[in-house]
């Protein structure tokens, strides 16, 4: 190996050179997240274990692990992971469903196939805070056109219908509200996949005379496992940490990024917010240690 000399005598390989440079073009990028990550998260942990005063001239509080225990015996937090637990797995599983039939669907060729495939992908690419007032809009218990429909032109005779204003149901209405948003995500990453699989697995069950449906079950499945598996995951991680889709549609659902923003800049309680906060970063390294175990396998 080519060895190279330094100025003060020393030799280095080729190969520590290149290392030193790669150190040295990641540095940056190291500096940023150490910034922006690194020392908030820090910091976090530091603010959950006090009692953070408002006070300017008054100094944090040590308090143990205070917060975690209040947290435990506190019921709206228990409510809070469960309204997350039902959001993310119910709207993570519609649009996993929905994508995967539009991948589907928008495989066979019609036409104006590509028309329909850029339409779409409209809910993904249209702004959240756009989409979210044209649904309270829609569903406005007074003149929305959802309890126009269902009173007036399939003559259910509701009544007043107020899926936003019910925790019951608004809850649910925010599930079908994430899934109609985000299944064009799994719809691009599933039919980059569908039209990946080779036709002629299919005409060779075909001449075995399998059915439609045997032919999803035994080739298409199979062959869309781990894509399933990464967009099941990937929509689980960043659905568990939602906050804007369901803040903008309705103030009757609180999950536990709502809870945690409550507690913290509603409440004043920056400390209890903090523990909150890590709470819900333990659950959320949980679930990318399954998705780099169970996808990427590493």
């Amino acid at each position: 190996m080519t060895a190279l000399v330094g100025r003060g005598g020393t030799e280095r390989t080729l190969e520590e050179k290149e290392e030193l440079l790669g150190y040295a073009l990641i540095l940056p990028s190291l500096l940023l997240v150490s910034v922006i990550i690194l020392y908030p998260l820090a910091y976090n942990v530091y603010l959950s274990f006090h009692e953070v005063p408002l006070a300017p001239d008054e100094s944090a509080i040590f308090v143990g692990a205070q917060h975690y225990a209040e947290l435990l015996g506190n019921p709206a937090f228990w409510e809070a992971l469960y309204n997350t637990i039902i959001f993310t797995f119910f709207s993570d599983l519609l649009a996993t469903l929905g994508g995967l039939f539009a991948a589907l669907l928008l495989n066979r060729a019609f036409r104006g196939r590509r028309l329909v495939r850029g339409l779409m992908l409209l809910p993904y690419v249209a702004p959240i805070i756009a989409v979210a007032f044209a649904w309270r809009w829609m569903l406005d218990p007074l003149f929305g056109i959802v309890p126009f429909i269902l009173n007036s032109v399939l003559n259910l005779n509701l009544g007043t219908i107020d899926l936003l204003g019910n925790s019951n149901s608004a809850i649910w209405t925010v599930i079908i509200f994430d899934a109609w948003r985000y299944f064009p995500f799994a719809f691009l990453m599933l039919i980059a996949r569908v039209q990946a699989i080779p036709e002629e697995m299919y005409e060779a069950a075909r001449i075995d005379g399998a059915s439609r449906f045997a032919q999803f079950k035994d080739i298409t499945l199979p062959e869309l496992k781990y894509i399933l598996a990464t967009v099941f995951l990937l929509r689980w991680i960043w659905n568990f940490n939602k906050f804007a889709d369901v803040w903008l549609l309705t103030r009757e659902v609180e999950t536990l990024p709502i809870f945690t923003y409550q507690t913290a800049f509603a409440n004043f309680e920056l400390g209890l917010g903090a523990a909150i906060s890590m709470v819900l970063f333990v659950f959320l390294i949980s679930f990318v240690l399954i998705y780099v175990n169970t996808v990427l396998e590493w």
